[in-house]
């Protein structure tokens, strides 16, 4: 049975490996250059190296991106400490300390220095379980704000996992992403990031696993509309003529939402959208102990929230961008740079640099947007959705873009 999936970012390629591994023959079908999405790599000419698209780390709780990363071999491409250790500093006050979640459920961690947020009362703690009872339509703000343990960690977690400030992000987005890490213990907040890149961890060797399985590639092929007839999908439209669709064959759309609200008109999805702004800086660090050792740093008060490290290049992440993306890119590197260099001790002059402007990264994570998340099956039977922006119960990452991938073909083959 032949399937064809329209997108080859995550969500497209979970849906193909799974339906590859039930023995289905796939068919991707990615309107740009290459496979990835916002999950690529590429060779920037102009720094002279191999640049992510975009800087992203995953947790070992992230069962879905584990599950998927063994299935296609790609684990051992993954980066990291080996344990929950995450190094932070204050810019405002240059305090540094390395949050590191102790090993069991039992939050023994929180008791000791060393491993625990400094200036942190038990009691605010204790906030992370009403995100459990927090109110429909609650804000991250509302629930878990005020306190060292939300300026120090909860902010800057929330803000990476939402991609929306606190005060307008769902609060139940969020429950889902602590209840699975941050709550199970050390063993589920392992740090874990691409060794080389994002293409050679997550798109690449997904490509090579299902090429040996059958499955095909079309890059530069967009579709630009569905042919329906009879209640199901019968062809797909694309510049070079139609594709059809055969009875008992299946398709799925894990394509942007605004892209397939063009292709099914009618459908409900998520219209108001976050920046996320990926700065590189071809330059060389030399951090501290504990930096060197995670690989990355979490700066708070500052423009950028996280730093990642690799020989000869510095990324810089900065999630719920809108008010900066329109910016000239040479006055957002400036102000990232003020950061940098306190946080790692880098010289005045700013090292040649390359600026990613991503400006609908993400869905915004608020109630009004959730509410606006459709579901995988569609009113035609032999169509599913996938994306980041269905309704996963999760927010708009790649944990969230796997699972979706994966229901989409969960629901195909249950068909």
């Amino acid at each position: 049975m032949t399937t064809h999936i329209i997108g080859a970012g995550l969500a497209g390629l979970s849906a193909a490996v799974t339906l590859a591994g039930a023995g289905h023959r796939v068919v991707l079908y990615e309107a740009g250059p290459a496979a990835g999405g916002r999950a690529r790599s590429y060779f920037d000419r102009a720094l002279g190296c191999r640049i992510d698209n975009g800087n992203h780390l995953l947790l070992s709780g992230n069962t879905a991106a584990m599950d998927y990363l063994d299935r296609i071999g790609a684990r051992g491409t993954l980066a990291g400490p080996g344990e929950a250790f995450f190094p932070f500093m204050d810019l405002a006050t240059g305090a540094r300390w390395t949050v590191r979640p102790g090993a069991g459920r039992l939050p023994w961690w929180v008791f000791a220095r060393g491993r625990a947020v400094p200036g942190v009362r038990l009691r605010e703690y204790l906030k992370l379980l009403a995100l459990g009872r927090a109110a429909p339509g609650a804000t991250v703000a509302e629930v878990l704000g005020g306190g060292a343990l939300y300026r120090r960690l909860l902010e800057p977690l929330a803000v990476a996992a939402l991609n929306t400030r606190p005060e307008q992000a769902l609060a139940a987005l969020l429950r889902p992403v602590v209840e699975e890490t941050l709550l199970r213990g050390g063993r589920a907040c392992v740090p874990l990031f691409a060794r080389e890149g994002l293409s050679e961890s997550l798109v690449d060797p997904a490509l090579a696993w299902l090429a040996a399985r059958g499955g095909r590639l079309h890059t530069g092929r967009r579709i630009a509309g569905l042919r329906i007839a009879e209640g199901r999908v019968a062809g797909l439209e694309t510049p070079d003529g139609a594709v059809a669709v055969a009875a008992g064959e299946a398709v799925v759309l894990a394509v942007p939402p605004w892209v397939a609200a063009d292709l099914l008109p009618g459908l409900v999805v998520p219209d108001r959208f976050e920046a996320i702004l990926n700065l590189h800086f071809r330059t060389e660090a030399a951090p501290g102990a504990a930096v060197a050792r995670a690989g990355f740093l979490g700066l708070i008060g500052g423009t950028a929230e996280w730093a990642f490290l690799r020989p000869g290049i510095v990324s810089v992440t900065v999630s719920a961008a809108n008010h900066l993306v329109d910016l000239p890119a040479e006055a957002i590197a400036a102000r990232v740079w003020g950061d940098l260099r306190a946080a790692l001790g880098l010289p005045e002059a700013v090292a040649p640099m390359r600026v990613v402007k991503e400006k609908r990264a993400t869905f915004a994570a608020t109630a009004a947007q959730e509410r606006r998340r459709p579901g995988t099956r569609t009113g035609l039977a032999n169509l599913a959705l996938a994306g980041d922006w269905t309704a996963t119960g999760l927010p708009a990452t790649i944990e969230g873009a796997i699972r979706s991938g994966r229901a989409a073909a969960e629901v195909l083959l249950a068909a």
